[in-house]
């Protein structure tokens, strides 16, 4: 199955997106005063808003994509028609062929010359008319025989849950609202895990350092780390982990400044805790933060 979505300027969606979190029950005609149409990379321009309107309410259109071009005077009276935008997906080499070839089977009359005057600054085609040629005349059939002018069909076709839908523009943008709340919320349970799970080392190493003496000792009369390790667990109901954690503990970290050091990590790490849990619990957060990462 084809899928055809013409591109779009991303401040615009993220406008859409951000109004459809705040007002799920915003309608299309609405949503369109955010997205007002495709735009282009190559720009060009879109001829009529009925291609569009019908494309964002179906998920399927036709839309008259034209090159922008403008008519020019030169020395000696003539005038020159020159192209600055071209449609998407139209090669400007294959195009400039096309002119050429039409020009020498005589199928549009009144061109002299076509050349790319193009630069790093932008696109510049100049078609050279001949003295009595008729610039609209000539222009209008540029539109008609070469790819000045194209039809953008589009088709907004994409897998839901797996399943190929063809969606409008609210449905299109309600699904990407609904995959970044998927992702923020795995992204979230993600790092709470993270920081439990150093919460629990660093809480034992907090046990270690309020009463490293005895744990020394311990650590001295076994004859193993794995006889370390049990006899840890069993004085101070640590975990496998807390006791591991201990037993890799280096000395330099018994030091006044690297207890410090714990300490303040160990209530950062627990207000991180607090700030993702009420962040799971909470689906407002969750939009509001969705919308402040849109604006970003």
């Amino acid at each position: 199955m084809a899928t055809n979505i013409p591109p779009h300027n991303l401040r615009e969606v993220v406008d859409a997106l951000i109004a459809l979190i705040k007002d799920p029950e915003l309608k299309i005609e609405k949503l369109m005063k955010y997205v007002k149409g495709p735009d282009f990379p190559t720009a060009g321009i879109i001829n009529g808003i009925e291609g569009i309107d019908e494309a964002y309410r179906t998920g399927r259109g036709r839309i008259l994509v034209r090159a922008r071009a403008g008519v020019e005077e030169v020395r000696g009276g003539r005038e020159n028609i020159i192209i600055t935008e071209i449609p998407y997906q139209v090669n400007k080499a294959s195009l400039i062929e096309k002119i050429a070839a039409l020009v020498h089977e005589k199928k549009i009359e009144g061109i002299r010359d076509v050349r790319d005057e193009s630069d790093r600054d932008g696109m510049r085609v100049v078609v050279e008319l001949k003295g009595d040629a008729n610039p609209e005349i000539v222009l209008n059939n540029l539109y008609k025989h070469t790819q000045m002018q194209v039809t953008f069909g589009v088709n907004m076709l994409a897998l839901v849950d797996g399943v190929p839908q063809t969606l409008n523009l609210k449905q299109i943008l309600q699904h990407f609202i609904d995959f970044r709340h998927h992702v923020v919320v795995r992204r979230t349970k993600f790092d709470l895990d993270k920081a439990e799970k150093r919460a629990h080392i660093l809480e034992g190493l907090i046990i270690c350092l309020n009463n490293i003496d005895e744990i020394v000792n311990i650590i001295k009369k076994s004859k193993d780390p794995q006889t370390a390790k049990e006899a840890l667990i069993t004085r101070f109901k640590l975990s496998e982990i807390q006791a591991q954690a201990i037993l890799d503990m280096r000395l330099q970290r018994l030091t006044g400044l690297e207890r410090e050091k714990i300490e303040k990590e160990y209530k950062e790490v627990k207000q991180l805790i607090k700030e993702l849990r009420e962040l799971l619990a909470s689906k407002p957060k969750l939009m509001a933060l969705i919308v402040k990462e849109l604006e970003d």
